[in-house]
């Protein structure tokens, strides 16, 4: 992946809001954005053509966290990755699932390698390190 870039197009001088445009392998983000959320690697409720046509979106959030849950990444890596996954070429962001070490403090323990949680489906322990999640 090449680096991202940030290109400011325009600064509000009173209160300092800006505009501008992500530009990624995946295509240009215009900023401020609406990003639909698709959690485990699906937006629920519209087709990824409503998305683009009607909703116009640029880009889709994920979660690091749930979509290690399901679909896991042994369907992911066999998909070709999270883009074919998902059937979307545009950009995707996902969280480093920091905010689950926060929400889900009662299924988790921290150490110094990372956070391991217990998987609130199967029971299972997963370690989430710095590195893994990035």
């Amino acid at each position: 992946m090449a680096a991202l870039q940030f290109q400011l197009q325009q600064t509000d001088l009173s209160s300092n809001a800006r505009a501008g445009k992500i530009i990624t392998d995946h295509g240009t983000i215009p900023t401020p954005v609406f990003m639909p959320v698709g959690t485990a690697g699906s937006v629920k409720a519209v087709t990824q053509q409503q998305l683009k046509k009607d909703v116009k979106a640029t880009i889709i959030l994920g979660n690091t966290y749930h979509l290690f849950l399901r679909p896991g990444l042994e369907v992911l890596e066999a998909a070709g990755g999270l883009h074919k996954f998902m059937a979307w070429d545009n950009p995707i962001l996902s969280d480093s699932g920091g905010y689950q070490v926060f929400s889900l403090s009662s299924n988790r323990k921290l150490t110094e390698e990372g956070a391991v949680f217990q998987n609130h489906i199967d029971g299972s322990k997963h370690l989430f390190s710095p590195e893994e999640v990035i």
